[in-house]
Order: C-alpha cells, then sequence, then structure tokens
C-alpha cells in the first residue's frame, strides 16, 4: 500500500460564521452564490464561471442553477451597495448546491480550491447535523405540549408571574414607554 503524502503547506482557515452567512436557501434548496464562492477560492467571478462553463457536463442543475430574472431582481433590491454594476450584479448569478462546490474544486485544480471546497462542504454538513437536530427537538417538545397541555398552561403562568415579580415577590415596576 502506497503511503499518502500531505502538503506541509497550511492555507489560512476561513471562519464557519463566514461561510454560514453566504449559504441561501433559494429554490428549496442550500446554495452559495459564484461571486461569493469566487471569493473564498480567491478568483475572479468570471474566472470561477468560465472553468464552469469549460465543464458543464460535470453540472447538472442540482449541482448548480441560474437565478431566474424574479428571484435575481429580488435578490438584487436586498442587496445595498453603490455601484452594483462594478460588483457584478449586472447578470443573473449562478449559485451552487453542496455537490456543485465540491464539483468545483475538481474544476479550478488549485489547493485553495480543494481546501476551501473541504470547509465549505464540512459547513453544509454541520448546519444540516444543526437543523436536523433542531427539528427533533421541536417535535419533542410538540409532542410533550399535546400530551402534557395543562401541566404547560401552569408552567407558563409560573414563568409569567416570574417575569413581572422580583425574587423578593414584590411587582417589578415596568420602565419605558406605555399606553396609560
Amino acid at each position: 500500500m502506497a503511503k499518502q503524502k500531505f502538503s506541509k503547506e497550511i492555507l489560512t482557515s476561513i471562519p464557519e460564521e463566514r461561510i454560514i452567512g453566504k449559504i441561501y436557501l433559494i429554490r428549496g434548496k442550500k446554495v452559495m452564490f459564484d461571486r461569493d464562492l469566487a471569493e473564498l477560492y480567491e478568483v475572479e467571478t468570471r474566472i470561477l464561471n468560465q472553468s464552469v462553463k469549460r465543464n458543464r457536463e460535470r453540472f447538472p442543475i442540482d449541482f448548480m442553477f441560474q437565478l431566474d430574472k424574479k428571484e435575481f431582481e429580488i435578490w438584487r433590491s436586498q442587496i445595498v451597495m453603490s455601484k452594483s454594476d462594478e460588483k457584478g450584479l449586472r447578470r443573473q448569478p449562478y449559485v451552487f448546491t453542496e455537490q456543485g462546490v465540491t464539483m468545483l474544486s475538481a474544476v479550478l485544480k488549485s489547493k485553495r480550491a480543494v481546501q476551501v471546497s473541504i470547509q465549505v462542504v464540512r459547513t453544509f454538513v454541520k448546519l444540516r447535523e444543526m437543523l436536523a437536530t433542531h427539528k427533533e427537538l421541536r417535535d419533542k417538545i410538540e409532542k410533550m405540549e399535546r400530551e402534557n397541555k395543562e401541566n404547560f398552561k401552569i408552567i407558563f403562568k409560573v414563568i409569567a408571574r416570574f417575569m413581572t415579580t422580583d425574587p423578593k415577590g414584590s411587582e417589578l415596576k415596568i420602565i419605558g414607554f406605555g399606553d396609560k
């Protein structure tokens, strides 16, 4: 069995929050925009898109798609920046799913692209795990509420009482603006 060689060159790690902030839900799929991926890969958006066009057969519709006019206008209206035409907003952007991000590393063929793709895919997986955990927790709480409706009413009354009284039992004075 041949030993695998590992590069001693360590690329700067991208904070997970930065990647999560660039993941959007479009057409029911978690995707990343071409311009955001280009920034992470440290290439120009046009270079990334040219590489994709040269290898179009590697990017089926479930790996990558282009925003339609309506999606583009909605997205564009949500971006607040001056000189939007200079920021690559003249054309409808491409978005990439998790599988598309993985394929980009094969198309771009740089160490940076491989490392960034690994980080992005790990972030997608972590996000999926977090969402699954939250759904399970929500389902459990809803089940408990259905089965113990009266107990939950009592619990909510106690919580409400704690929110309006201090630990000594006297009522808290509400500070701020209010109706008289």
